[in-house]
């Protein structure tokens, strides 16, 4: 007894840490979206290169998610994760010694498969550290994704904007934290009990009949903020800045990293709304925040911009929250794999696809006038997605309590 108290004991100062660990990673991933406007301006950048440089990410998280979680279940999540640190550093490195795209498309890669390996090997490692608050953790760690990019994102515009070497100073600062968070990391004991032998088995995407409208409801939310997401963290704040006249870092850095920070509070007290409601109320509030974001760019006013970027954060917290947490509470537990692979698989794809779509686009036409279109497009895709919400919940799904945080 002694000894399982004493094993219990030792384990639980790693939950902060991959928490923690988890919640940089998202800010690795979000660090160059203030920077991406002083490459443009560098290497003569075009809208759409710049949307390649930032899908890059997506799909080397998407390669990652899907094999991530199956390794370590055979060989165990501490040698995952001490990987995927440092294929984080490594991507910093690249970015700090970058002379030209194909440096760029590197670190992106990097990072997106160092990023999408932390955040399904941690989430499996916490589940392995506290069972019994699988719930919690989900939901603790979904607001620190926010809060890690916000501080990350506003940090990287304030040193790039003050500090000697915009492009280098940084990722220099993140990498030391990182650092760190390896060091801590090695003197962890492996957190995965269940390892074996077993042959390794991709989970084969799917979704079972019962609960496709659930998924559809679910997913189709997902994929609209997700597609918010990689606009705003690849082109917006550059356009911005041209919008309002403000063509500081600083400036584009606090907008992306307001809506980030809203979306971390929005998700910490949308907790205690039924999953489907917030879902719903985010879906249809991210349609109209869409708007109002549109309404203030035409204002060409900055505070105005800052403002709509807050209400954004807030519905987007709302829907990508609600929508997870109910995905999460009617998928059948045989069938989480196949589900969640299926997720994964639209979800980076929405970040992908429609980011490069808009970057095509915004070479060709210009991104005024590319960016209206967009943004009623993805509103249209939240109001089909709330609709889904309110027709599949009139028998589709199961009851949720009033607290539940799925």
């Amino acid at each position: 007894m002694s000894t399982s108290i004493v094993a219990r004991s030792s384990r639980v100062p790693a939950s902060p840490l991959v928490v923690a660990l988890m919640a940089v990673a998202l800010g690795v991933s979000g660090a160059p979206a203030p920077l991406y406007g002083l490459y443009a301006a560098k290497w003569q950048l075009a809208p759409i290169t710049t949307t390649v440089v930032f899908a890059v990410y997506a799909f080397g998280a998407l390669a990652a998610v899907l094999v991530a979680g199956v390794v370590s279940d055979r060989i165990g999540r501490k040698p995952l994760l001490i990987g995927a640190v440092v294929a984080m550093i490594a991507g910093l490195a690249v970015f700090m010694t970058a002379h030209g795209v194909a440096a760029l498309l590197v670190a992106r890669a990097l990072h997106g498969a160092a990023v999408g390996t932390t955040v399904v090997v941690g989430s499996a490692a916490l589940l392995d550290l506290r069972p019994d608050h699988g719930a919690r953790s989900g939901h603790l760690t979904g607001i620190m994704f926010n809060v890690g990019m916000a501080v990350t994102i506003l940090s990287a515009a304030l040193l790039a904007q003050y500090a000697p070497d915009p492009l280098v100073t940084p990722y220099a600062v993140v990498a030391l934290v990182v650092v760190a968070l390896l060091l801590a990391l090695l003197g962890v004991p492996e957190p995965h009990a269940g390892r074996g032998l077993a042959p390794l088995r991709l989970a084969r995407p799917g979704v079972p009949a019962e609960i496709r409208h659930d998924f559809r409801f679910a997913v189709l939310g997902i994929m609209a903020a997700w597609s918010v997401l990689g606009v705003y963290l690849s082109l917006f704040p550059a356009f911005a800045g041209e919008k309002t006249g403000m063509h500081s870092l600083v400036f584009g850095g606090l907008v992306v990293a307001a809506m980030a920070g809203a979306a971390a509070v929005s998700q910490a007290f949308g907790g205690r709304i039924v999953a489907r409601r917030a879902a719903i109320a985010g879906d249809f509030g991210t349609a109209i925040t869409l708007g109002l974001g549109l309404l203030a760019l035409n204002t060409h006013h900055a505070v105005l911009v800052a403002g709509a970027a807050l209400a954004m954060g807030r519905t987007f917290g709302l829907a990508f929250g609600g929508s997870l947490r109910h995905l999460g509470g009617v998928v059948p537990a045989g069938r989480r794999g196949e589900v969640m692979s299926a997720y994964y698989l639209l979800a980076y794809g929405a970040m992908a696809v429609p980011t490069i779509l808009a970057g095509w686009a915004a070479t060709t036409w210009g991104l005024a006038a590319v960016f209206p279109w967009f943004t009623t497009a993805v509103a249209l895709a939240c109001v089909l997605a709330g609709s889904l919400g309110l027709v599949s919940g009139r028998g589709h799904s199961r009851p949720e309590g009033p607290g539940s945080v799925r």
